[in-house]
């Protein structure tokens, strides 16, 4: 079973030494400031993660902590603040934020050039128009996952399950772009098992714990697992474990290549932040994006 394990953590850390070596030959330092508002245990380990990669790649981190009984206006404040800072080259909301905030508010106001999450309007109609702009940081792991395993992907069926506007939508339109046949499943696809199965590469990103079986897998195909859920666990010490929305050990038989959860497509997104914060840095400042982060 390990030979068809996609290693998440390894590619990862191919496009983090990319994302160094370019940073390294730029006349500037880019600089990643992230907005982290109240203390939700999750959000600051992939805080920490994100400060700590990004000082590891060459680029200026700045940190903004809020507390958590933090007003709309301040925070909005705080976005207008990061982009009119001339230094500042890429602004990441943490998400969640606390229920007392409107999160699309704040996303709203980010400036698109800086945008470095793609999650704001502009930076979703550039995606869906085909115009350069800064992608979705998961989606963009999905698809370099993919082209690790099968190099050009020209051609081949794509099915996503999921039509969310964080990983779904912005996934289906980056397969496109990469020119495969791509088809979007949701909770009202008929047959979807049997669309499943005719995907040459599939994409659950759902939320539902172990909801693909191995009999919706095609045999050789390549399965980027999107999902990270928590189910109890009474033989692990927290009581808890994590799966995706493959049922990972059956499928695992099956696939050609599938990624684990944890160690898939995590690692990839804040790979793919980094990134981001390079292409915003270069295209802001009129310079020429570094090939070696094509994907």
């Amino acid at each position: 079973m390990d030979g068809n394990i996609i290693d998440g953590k390894a590619v990862a850390a191919r496009l983090r030494k990319r994302v160094a070596h370019a940073v390294s030959a730029l006349p500037i330092q880019p600089s990643l400031a992230v907005v982290l508002v109240g203390d939700d245990p999750a959000s600051q380990v992939y805080v920490r993660s994100k400060i700590k990669f990004t000082k590891q790649c060459g680029m200026r981190s700045l940190e903004h902590r809020l507390p958590a009984t933090v007003s709309q206006d301040d925070v909005e404040e705080t976005v207008r603040t990061l982009n009119s800072d001339p230094e500042v080259d890429g602004i990441l909301v943490q998400l969640p934020l606390p229920g007392h905030l409107d999160s699309d508010a704040v996303i709203a106001l980010i400036d698109p050039d800086k945008d470095v999450d793609g999650l704001t309007e502009t930076s979703a109609g550039r995606l869906l128009l085909g115009q350069p702009g800064l992608r979705p940081c998961t989606p963009t792991g999905c698809v370099i996952l993919a082209k690790d395993v099968l190099g050009d992907l020209s051609g081949k069926h794509c099915v996503v399950i999921g039509r969310s506007i964080l990983v779904g939508k912005p996934a289906a339109l980056l397969f496109l772009e990469q020119n495969c046949t791509v088809s979007l499943a949701h909770s009202r696809t008929e047959n979807i098992e049997a669309l499943c199965r005719s995907a040459d590469i599939l994409v659950p990103a759902v939320g539902r714990p172990n909801m693909v079986k191995a009999d919706w897998v095609k045999a050789g195909a390549t399965v980027i697992d999107v999902g990270i859920n928590r189910v109890d666990d009474s033989s692990r010490k927290s009581g808890t474990r994590l799966v995706g929305d493959v049922d990972y050990d059956d499928t695992a038989a099956v696939a050609g290549a599938i990624t684990p959860v944890p160690g898939g497509v995590g690692p990839m997104t804040i790979a793919c932040l980094l990134r981001n914060t390079v292409l915003a840095a270069c295209a802001r400042r009129g310079l020429r994006a570094p090939e070696e982060l094509d994907i």
